[in-house]
């Protein structure tokens, strides 16, 4: 499977949060203010878990070519990846 450059944008974007935090930290920043920061990272790590985990969906049912056995099969794994994340 190949990654998408958004893909990579969205964890250069996480990067750069996290960075910020730990700038924060640094500075002892109030902690709401840290909160909100590591909140706002989990989230964007959340969104890019789907984006990935979608793409990937998609690219297996593809490859399954109507073989409901196989379309059965990648879906549940496409949801045991995402039980997992959580």
């Amino acid at each position: 499977m190949g990654y998408d450059v958004k893909v990579s944008n969205r964890l250069k974007r996480i990067e750069g949060q996290l960075r910020a935090v730990l700038r924060m930290i640094d500075e002892q920043k109030d902690c709401k203010e840290v909160i909100t920061q590591l909140s706002a990272i989990r989230s964007g790590v959340d969104r890019t878990i789907g984006v990935i985990a979608m793409e990937n969906l998609l690219g297996c049912i593809q490859e399954a070519d109507g073989d409901d056995v196989k379309v059965n099969q990648v879906v549940q794994q496409a949801m045991d990846l995402m039980i997992k994340s959580r």
